[in-house]
This record gives C-alpha cells, sequence and structure tokens, in this order.
C-alpha cells in the first residue's frame, strides 16, 4: 500500500469524541506505516499521541476571533514544510483558518478532506465544512442532513463511514479489578444489588439527563441510576436545576453523579443499561456503541445517530421521543431479557480501513 503523509487538524487534545478519534486514527496510521501530523492547541492527550508515534504541531486556530484568521498563512507555512498527501480537518474554525491558508500552499495541493462530527447549523459559518475536496459524513443521519442542509456547497456526495469504537479496548471479556469494584461500591453503598441504569455524557440541557431523571421516577426502587460525566464543571444553574428535580421526584437514595476519568469501561461493564435520552437528535451514539461493544443492553429514543446504533444492534431498546410510559415499561422489559447486543461491526479498524480506502481513491482520481 501506498505511504501517505496525513495531516489532521482539530481544536485542541483534550477530552471529547472527535479527538479520541483523532488520536486513534493516528495510531492506526503510524501502525500502518503512514506519517501522522496533528496540528492543534494542544491539550493533556498530546504526550499520548507522541507516544504513539506521531507528529504534533503546536498551533491555535481555533478561537473564534477574526484575530485567528491571520493565523493563516502561518498555517501554510506548515503545510508546505510538510507537504502532505492529505489534511483531514474536524472543526469550523480551523476550516476557515485553512480556506484562507490555500492562498499560501504551494502546489501541488494536498487533497482536503472534512468530517462532519455534527449536525452543524446551516448559515454562513458553517457551510465551510461541506466546501473542501471531499467530505465524510458519520452516520446516515449526518449524511442525510449534509445532503438536505448544504447541497450547493459540496464537490461531491459526503461519504458515509461510519463512526466506530475500539472492539479491543471496549470488550465484553473485560472484567473490572476487585479493587477497583470495591472503591467504586464503598463509595456508592446504595448502588449494590441494584439493576444499575447508567447514563453517560456531559452535563448540558439537550443532553438529556432531565428526561433520564423523568424515567428514573417512574420506575421501582429496585432500580439505581448513574449519571457519567463531569459534573463538577457544569453549569451551576443547571445542576441546581437537576438536584432540584432529584429532590422532587425524591431519587437522593439511587440516583447519583460520577465523573468517570479512565474508567468508563468499568462503568458500563457493571451497569444493566446504558442510555441516550437526548433532547436533540445527534449525529451518533457513541456511547451506545462502546456499551454495545461490552455486551450491555442499551436503550435510548429512535431518532438521529442514537436511533441508528440502536437500530443496527439493539432493536428492542428503540423508544419513542418523549413516551416516558413507553420508557419506563421498554426498561423493565429490557431489564428481564437474556438478549443482549451481538456483532457490532461498527469498529474503529473499519472505520479507518475505509478512511484510508477513500483517501487513495481521492489520490487516484486527483485532476
Amino acid at each position: 500500500m501506498r505511504k501517505l503523509k496525513i495531516i489532521q487538524i482539530l481544536p485542541s487534545l483534550n477530552t471529547g469524541g472527535v479527538e479520541r478519534g483523532v488520536l486513534d486514527f493516528n495510531k492506526y496510521l503510524v501502525e500502518k506505516g503512514h506519517s501522522s501530523y496533528v496540528i492543534s492547541d494542544g491539550g493533556r492527550q498530546v504526550k499520548n499521541l507522541l507516544e504513539d508515534g506521531g507528529e504534533h504541531i503546536h498551533l491555535q486556530v481555533s478561537k473564534k476571533s477574526l484575530f485567528t484568521l491571520l493565523r493563516a498563512r502561518e498555517l501554510a507555512n506548515v503545510i508546505n514544510k510538510i507537504s502532505p498527501d492529505i489534511i483531514h480537518i474536524r472543526s469550523r474554525v480551523p476550516a476557515w483558518v485553512l480556506q484562507l491558508s490555500k492562498l499560501f500552499i504551494k502546489n501541488p495541493r494536498p487533497i482536503i478532506f472534512s468530517t462532519f462530527h455534527g449536525l452543524y447549523s446551516t448559515p454562513f459559518y458553517s457551510r465551510i465544512m461541506a466546501s473542501f475536496d471531499k467530505v465524510i459524513a458519520i452516520s446516515k443521519t449526518v449524511e442525510d442532513y449534509v445532503n438536505e442542509n448544504y447541497q450547493r456547497h459540496l464537490k461531491s456526495p459526503p461519504k458515509l463511514i461510519y463512526r466506530g469504537s475500539d472492539k479491543e479496548y471496549f470488550s465484553n471479556n473485560f472484567s473490572p479489578s476487585e479493587s477497583w469494584r470495591e472503591t467504586f461500591f464503598n463509595s456508592f453503598p446504595n448502588l449494590k444489588d441494584k439493576t444499575l441504569l447508567t447514563f453517560p455524557g456531559r452535563l448540558s440541557s439537550w443532553k438529556g439527563q432531565e428526561s433520564f431523571l423523568k424515567m428514573m421516577s417512574d420506575l421501582p426502587v429496585g432500580y439505581a441510576g448513574l449519571i457519567v460525566g463531569p459534573h463538577e464543571n457544569a453549569k451551576p444553574k443547571f445542576k441546581r436545576k437537576l438536584d432540584l428535580l432529584i429532590s422532587n421526584y425524591n431519587l437522593q437514595e439511587r440516583l447519583f453523579f460520577y465523573n468517570a476519568v479512565d474508567d468508563i469501561r468499568e462503568i458500563y461493564s457493571i451497569s444493566e443499561i446504558v442510555f441516550n435520552l437526548s433532547v436533540k437528535p445527534e449525529p451518533f451514539g457513541r456511547t451506545l456503541l462502546e456499551a454495545a461493544m461490552m455486551g450491555k443492553k442499551i436503550c435510548g429514543w429512535d431518532r438521529g445517530g442514537a436511533g441508528e446504533v440502536l437500530e443496527l444492534f439493539y432493536p428492542i431498546g428503540r423508544v419513542s421521543f418523549k413516551n416516558f410510559n413507553e420508557l419506563a415499561s421498554r426498561v423493565k422489559e429490557i431489564a428481564k431479557l437474556n438478549e443482549t447486543p451481538s456483532n457490532i461491526h461498527l469498529t474503529s479498524e473499519l472505520m479507518h480501513e475505509k478512511t484510508i480506502s477513500f483517501y487513495l481513491d481521492a489520490l487516484d482520481n486527483k485532476a
């Protein structure tokens, strides 16, 4: 296989799904003998990128300011020095800087790919993601959204490459250590011997924590809930709203917050059902896919990317949007079943293979 030079550009390398994807792809590229470069404003994950054999170029191209556009020539200089085959852009502000930098990039120019990681709004600011040589959509939901809203900006139809998760990391053979179990259940003794329902995701009014609390209030006391995410950093007003709901629903003894740092696998493994109840349609159901890979039951609203994951791997977990009677009934039904998701084929490996194939096809057909 042809060995490529590839630059990925994103705002930073801290936590998040996009960041995780960039790191995983960097590791895959290096293992396959390609040259992998990442341009970002840095972050705590840079060390992991370097340990996996990638190269990092520190450049601030993500602040929402007109001054950020002045970085275009600097970005072009980095690109000209590396002389990549492919540039892969993953965020809107860096995309505008990259667009301006094209004025200074030497020929032959690399092919520029963009990935729609979200259901971006449709004004002038967001259309840049549809304006590059090739566009990747991470789900059918995103593909349909791009075609519907950005058709006139596309140079070619978007390519559907489903997002994938690491089947080795999120393995159904994984089991938490006894020391982790002891520490966790000492911290949350009320979760012992309960049917644990888990809601992963940052605290936000559109993510669906309020729906999760409503669901919990409709379930018997044998069910306990865990909202997993960095709750200490949540907006105080929204956190107070959740705390008030917990009090009003009388859930203080069976609903808890937990900030998983490096132990999300452990949390999935002790969970009976993992949920996505987003108020807005999500581009993809990453947490549902991860949990399904670990053989855990999954449940959520039948819409958006999360609905796609449910349809593919655990159709019984689909519930009509905002139908709380159906939701509570379905949870009790699923909890009694032995059936769990199986044959999860949306792996990181498959996603990476399809992405490289898309790169090579574009290079082979380059005018």
